[in-house]
């Protein structure tokens, strides 16, 4: 077959190296930034126990990539955002790791068929193609509009602390009111770390932010900016234009919303999609299967924003999220307790 794979981040890279190597394909990618200037926007945390069973199909090792192992995640409520007595929770980690993004990226497509600085038509890659993969993120290039979709708009920098100056030595993240977002400190090591946030009202994510860097001083080495979609794929259908254009990752809802964390079930999406690749009708029920909890997380979410959530006619929704992500902490990379679900659902 002959295969487009379009937008280089997570989901497009893992596909290059798995599609590539498999006899009988010709493959070819296109990125719309260019080489020089190809970066992977936003956070760079994920969970080293999945990262490193799906990096070894591609034939990577990735521990040489991480650069910070967390410890421990404190979640901030304080500021009237929780009515409750802990207002700091402490949460065990347990395998969740901060890593080299673009550099894991960089190597998954080498040896691999980039055009950069490129997004063709669609008739063009129609023509030129038997099969078209939407890895656009966000943006969905190829496939149909969406209605009534949920997105939060984020901001990121780069910085670099002091040794004396490093406000937090690990995970800290501060949650904003009603659960519309979130701002978040991951560190990279050697005093650089990742700061920013994501406000589905655009208040908080850039007042936050900027009280955050003039709190404590550092020195700005990078700024971006990217909306997160949020609705899950039951809600992102359909997968495809009926025609040659089918979507893989972030474009179909492949982000875990309670948590905006979108790597590592971006590439388990693009896994599904190169084992059901001559079934795309088995592939699209597998999404479904697969990404199931998605949809009551993102009910849980959507209720919290509109201020619509009971603790009590919405309790068995409550456990049951609770109940997936116990049972797959290590999926999550970190403990997780009834109680901390509680203390996030009295945002």
């Amino acid at each position: 077959m002959r295969i487009a794979v379009v937008g280089i981040g997570v989901a497009g890279a893992y596909l290059m190296n798995r599609l590539s190597n498999t006899s009988g394909n010709h493959v070819i990618g296109f990125e719309r930034m260019t080489e020089s200037k190809h970066d992977a926007v936003c956070a760079w945390a994920t969970c080293e126990n999945v990262m490193s069973d799906m990096m070894k199909k591609c034939g990577l090792n990735f521990e040489t990539y991480v650069m910070h192992k967390g410890k421990h995640m404190l979640v901030d409520f304080n500021n009237q955002l929780y009515h409750g007595r802990d207002k700091i929770i402490d949460i065990q980690l347990k395998g969740m790791v901060v890593y080299d993004k673009l550099k894991l990226i960089q190597d998954m497509i080498k040896g691999t068929r980039i055009e950069f600085g490129k997004v063709p038509k669609k008739e063009i890659l129609e023509s030129d193609f038997d099969l078209i993969v939407d890895a656009t993120g966000f943006h969905r290039n190829y496939l149909p509009k969406l209605k009534n979709e949920m997105w939060i708009p984020c901001v990121q920098y780069k910085v670099k602390y002091a040794a004396d100056r490093i406000p937090h030595h690990d995970f800290y993240l501060k949650a904003f009111p009603s659960m519309n977002g979130y701002f978040w400190f991951f560190p990279l090591g050697n005093g650089y770390a990742h700061i920013g946030a994501g406000d589905f009202e655009r208040k908080q994510n850039n007042t936050f932010v900027e009280f955050f860097l003039k709190k404590y001083e550092c020195e700005i080495l990078k700024k971006v900016g990217r909306p997160v979609r949020i609705s899950p794929p039951a809600y992102c259908e359909p997968f495809t234009d009926g025609k040659k254009s089918i979507g893989v990752g972030e474009s179909i809802g492949t982000v875990y919303a309670l948590l905006g964390e979108g790597i590592i079930p971006a590439t388990w999406c693009a896994e599904l999609f190169v084992r059901h690749l001559n079934d795309l009708h088995a592939y699209r029920n597998a999404v479904i299967r697969k990404f199931r909890i998605y949809t009551s997380v993102y009910r849980f979410i959507q209720l919290k924003i509109q201020g619509k959530f009971s603790i009590l006619k919405h309790w068995p929704e409550l456990v049951k999220i609770y109940k997936h992500m116990k049972s797959d902490e290590d999926r999550y990379g970190m403990e997780i307790k009834l109680t901390n679900m509680l203390k996030v659902s009295k945002i």
